[in-house]
């Protein structure tokens, strides 16, 4: 592996490890209501990939990349991004974030299972990712079945808001693998208009705003710098430049990574569902990925 390349791929482990943070930073800011924190972190993720790219790039080179990107590309983007997150934000204040986040984990299944059902790609729907999909749903049974967990209406609303983020951001990442458009600039575009959608959002449903105190300004200003800004431009990135069979072995750590980090930080209570639903989704989605690595590996000279 060459030396850019090497780079691209440690960029993208980098934004797999700004995405293991999510949830905890996310339980840390549920005091605030969900489209005005999706107003602000997006904002501060805008002006954070703007600060990034306005160097290199110039302000004609921004609005150039803007211009490569189809009108679809651009709905795309928004819509899965905006719905993804607003989904991910109402799950965290509804439920309990241990098992929200391993139910939202079930993403990489979903990536799987649908790059080989809709038209367009060439990874072939096979017995690994239907026993992958099996193993990933029976950590969401095993969670949200068990009677240690909370199961008020509340609760259940934000398990099924998880299982919608899975679904959603499967669909947005198989959509946007088809579609190809170049270029990771417009995502300034795309984090601005997703805040413009939170704060009418915000004002439409008439959410009371809430004023952020000193940590919760800290949650905030971390999401939107790093998962919901920094980390967009570098999986992008590493996507197109890195070694995509490494990056994909590497996302299997995103699930434990989250749930060492909530045990350790006091946000999730350990137990040994949670311990046993966290490796059924790593194992899920290693079983479902096996063929397309053994493709790649085939196809690297």
């Amino acid at each position: 592996m060459d030396k850019a390349k090497r780079l691209a791929t440690a960029i993208g482990a980098l934004a797999i490890l700004l995405w293991s943070c999510l949830a905890l930073v996310t339980s840390l800011s549920r005091a605030i209501p969900t489209f005005e924190a999706l107003a602000i972190t997006f904002a501060i993720g805008a002006l954070t990939l703007l600060l990034c790219f306005l160097p290199r790039q110039g302000v004609s080179g921004i609005l150039s990349a803007f211009r490569r990107w189809p009108p679809r590309a651009w709905a795309l983007a928004i819509g899965g991004i905006f719905i993804y997150h607003a989904l991910y934000f109402v799950s965290f204040r509804l439920a309990p974030v241990g098992p929200v986040t391993i139910i939202n984990y079930l993403w990489p299944l979903v990536i799987v299972i649908l790059a080989g059902l809709l038209p367009g790609g060439d990874s072939p729907l096979g017995w690994r990712q239907l026993v992958g999909g099996v193993v990933g749903f029976g950590a969401t049974v095993l969670l949200v079945g068990s009677g240690d967990i909370a199961l008020s209406g509340d609760a259940l609303i934000g398990y099924a808001c998880a299982l919608a983020c899975a679904f959603v951001w499967g669909l947005y990442s198989v959509l946007n693998n088809r579609l190809g458009a170049t270029g990771s600039e417009p995502m300034i575009g795309v984090c601005a208009v997703v805040a413009l959608l939170g704060a009418i959002g915000h004002v439409a449903i008439g959410e009371r705003f809430v004023m952020p105190d000193g940590s919760t300004a800290l949650a905030l200003v971390i999401l939107g710098v790093g998962p919901v800004g920094a980390a967009f431009a570098a999986w992008d990135h590493a996507t197109k430049k890195g070694d995509i069979a490494m990056l994909g072995t590497l996302s299997y750590a995103t699930p434990p990574l989250s749930m060492i980090l909530l045990v350790a930080a006091g946000a999730a209570e350990p137990s040994w569902r949670l311990g046993i639903a966290t490796v059924l989704v790593v194992a899920g989605a290693a079983l479902a990925a096996m063929p397309a690595r053994r493709r790649l590996a085939k196809q690297t000279p």
